[in-house]
């Protein structure tokens, strides 16, 4: 159940809350209510009209955070839903930045990204997606060390 492309979810809100909404919240809320467990929602490509949805149906997290698509601006998505849903993923972006991008960009964007993502919790650093082949390995140790670099590591 990914229900995100590119330029938009491939279903409406309405389809979600009908079909999917009852199903996830009974059984996202057995889970919080007979364990500690946190529960967390992959969802690719630009999911921004169903993560109220998400919240809503007692979602803990959601990964990846597709910042490429379509309304994912890290900033607007932290703004509007950073109390309320755990980010998991949305560090780099892999379709252009990492295997594209100079080790300065990676470093930037990691640094960027850890900034807004991470203000006041509620983030995991991952890449958007898998890294892809031929991703120069410049670019993952500028991003280790990107993260690092962040965290006050030496």
């Amino acid at each position: 159940t990914d229900f995100g492309i590119q330029t938009g979810p491939y279903m409406a809100p309405d389809a979600y809350r009908e079909f999917y909404k009852p199903y996830h919240k009974k059984v996202n809320d057995w889970i919080h209510k007979n364990t500690n467990w946190k529960i967390l929602k992959h969802n690719c490509g630009a999911v921004r009209p169903l993560i109220p949805l998400l919240i809503e149906s007692g979602f803990d997290a959601l990964n990846p955070v597709q910042t490429s698509a379509d309304g994912m601006d890290p900033a607007r998505l932290k703004d509007d839903f950073g109390n309320d849903i755990t980010f998991w993923g949305g560090g780099i972006d892999t379709q252009e930045i990492l295997p594209f991008g100079t080790p300065e960009q990676v470093r930037q964007q990691v640094l960027e990204r850890c900034e807004i993502f991470g203000n006041n919790g509620g983030f995991v650093f991952n890449t958007v997606h898998d890294v892809q082949a031929n991703t120069p390995l410049e670019n993952l140790v500028a991003l280790i060390d990107a993260v690092k670099e962040f965290k006050g590591d030496k």
